[in-house]
């Protein structure tokens, strides 16, 4: 195992916890699912390939991990954790009540996209990757990703008080 490896690997935990949360939308179940995914990295570490983006190949192990999950999911059923029914930005970005509050709807209303279109707003929207990274990242045309994208955005749209043409 390579120094340059774990390094690497270790600074991409943050922006693999926040992509994790935003397909899980449970802080523990987010880090646990990021916890799975870095230890398949570090035993599977021979079949990343140097040169190649280790985001990329890391987000897609998150999202696969997330996929099986949901799936054994479906048949014992899920749990609700209590202290994640309260999120909070932890005073970062939303100190007003009424940022506070859209914050909330945001996350609410993410949290109801279908599953794919989720991960596409997740890696485009707030890890900033391209159509294109996306589209490697998942496995999936260009053109899906456009596809879910809009999607997407369009069911957040009303969830947030907006309108196709900006702020209602």
């Amino acid at each position: 195992m390579t120094d340059t490896f774990r390094r690497d690997l270790v600074a991409l935990i943050p922006k693999l916890r926040r992509f994790a949360w935003s397909l899980t939308g449970n802080r523990q179940e987010a880090d646990d699912l990021v916890q799975a995914a870095c230890e398949k990295a570090l035993r599977n570490e021979q079949q990343y390939r140097p040169g190649t983006r280790l985001d990329s190949w890391m987000f897609r192990i998150v999202q696969t991990a997330w996929i099986d999950d949901r799936r054994r999911a479906r048949t014992r059923g899920v749990g609700i954790d209590p202290e994640d029914a309260h999120l909070s930005d932890h005073g970062k970005a939303a100190s007003l009540p009424e940022a506070r509050l859209m914050l909330e709807r945001a996350r609410t209303a993410m949290a109801a996209l279908p599953e794919t279109q989720r991960a596409v707003m997740a890696l485009v929207a707030i890890e900033g990757l391209s159509y294109r990274e996306a589209a490697e990242t998942l496995d999936i045309p260009v053109g899906t990703v456009m596809s879910r994208l809009a999607r997407a955005r369009e069911a957040l749209l009303p969830a947030l008080g907006e309108t196709k043409g900006g702020r209602q």
